[in-house]
Parts: C-alpha cells; sequence; structure tokens
C-alpha cells in the first residue's frame, strides 16, 4: 500500500473516512453522497452530451444513496445543507459517502471523536451493522476506548509508532507493555 496512489488504492475497494470530516459544506446531504459514487458518467464531456446514456446510472445512484441515508438515520436530512448538520451527523454523512463507492475495506480515523455518547454508540452500531449485514471489513483508530472496546473483536494497541500488543479487547488491555505504555505502570 505504501507509496501506492490514492486512485488505485480506491479501485481495490479501500476507502477512508477522517477525524474531521471533509464534506462539501455547500452542498446537501443527499449531493454529498452522490458526488462519491464510483461510476459517474455524467461527469464525462463526451458521455454528457448523450443523456441517456446515463440518466439511468443517475437515477440508480440516487436510489442507493437514499437507501444509505435510510440505514444512517439520516433520511430525513436529504436535503439539508451539510453546514446545518452536528459533527456526528457529519460523521455519518462522511460513512454514507464511503458506502457510495462500494467498499471492501473502510479507514476510519476516529469516527467517534467529539461526538456525544449517544451518538458515538449509535455510529458503532451502524458499523457493526455495515459488517454483519454487508460484509464489509473496517479497520479503526479510535481513542474513545469506553466506547470503542465494546464493539470491536480485535485490538492493535500501538506505542511510538509500533505495535506493542494485538488480541482480543481483553487480552490487550490485560497486556504488561500496554499498561505501562499508557499508564506509565
Amino acid at each position: 500500500m505504501t507509496g501506492k496512489p490514492p486512485h488505485e488504492i480506491y479501485k481495490i475497494g479501500i476507502v477512508r473516512t477522517f477525524q474531521i470530516p471533509l464534506l462539501f459544506t455547500n452542498l446537501t446531504v443527499l449531493e454529498n453522497l452522490l458526488v462519491a459514487a464510483r461510476v459517474n458518467e455524467g461527469e464525462s464531456f463526451l458521455k454528457s452530451i448523450f443523456k441517456s446514456k446515463w440518466l439511468k446510472r443517475e437515477e440508480e445512484h440516487v436510489e442507493k444513496a437514499y437507501r444509505i441515508l435510510e440505514l444512517l438515520n439520516l433520511d430525513h436530512l436529504w436535503s439539508c445543507p451539510v453546514s446545518k448538520l452536528s459533527g456526528g451527523q457529519m460523521k455519518l454523512v462522511e460513512i454514507g459517502r464511503a458506502l457510495m463507492s462500494d467498499p471492501q475495506l473502510v479507514l476510519m480515523d476516529e469516527p467517534i471523536a467529539g461526538v456525544n455518547p449517544r451518538l458515538a454508540h449509535e455510529i458503532f452500531d451502524h458499523i457493526m451493522y455495515l459488517k454483519n449485514k454487508m460484509n464489509l471489513s473496517f479497520l479503526i483508530v479510535e481513542h474513545r476506548l469506553d466506547v470503542a472496546l465494546q464493539y470491536v473483536n480485535y485490538v492493535y494497541a500501538m506505542h511510538r509508532g509500533k505495535i506493542i500488543a494485538e488480541g482480543k479487547p481483553e487480552e490487550v488491555l490485560e497486556d504488561p507493555e500496554v499498561s505501562k505504555a499508557y499508564l506509565g505502570e
């Protein structure tokens, strides 16, 4: 992966979300999902001339985006400008954008950072649903262990850029090297 350009990583089905959502704040919730669709034939100069060639796919993208919004409990906000959303809702929109590209693996950087506890659990509930029902894989970097450890089945603990422990959450938490690195014990 190291050194590969982003478009090659995307082509193999790996997408990422960011700690601070990078959304188009002047667009609506629905529009933010639509720009993330894997294929946008209407953007091609030649194909844009022949609307009948791409209109059906555009309609399919809208239907898919709306289904994703329903899944994330954001369907009632479909026409709302993203700039009006809470930070947690923006994180859900970013998850929705990731889903629009039909990923195999979603890399998530602190999906619940700065989010209230209720919404933090809701975000992880969505992640678990996607993992179990849609067979998606997630690699999540998260510092709010009080929430995250309730949902994950495998953990890597890192210190100064190196993996110092890995395994089931309870095993990693009991690892003496982890205690020393994080608690100074």
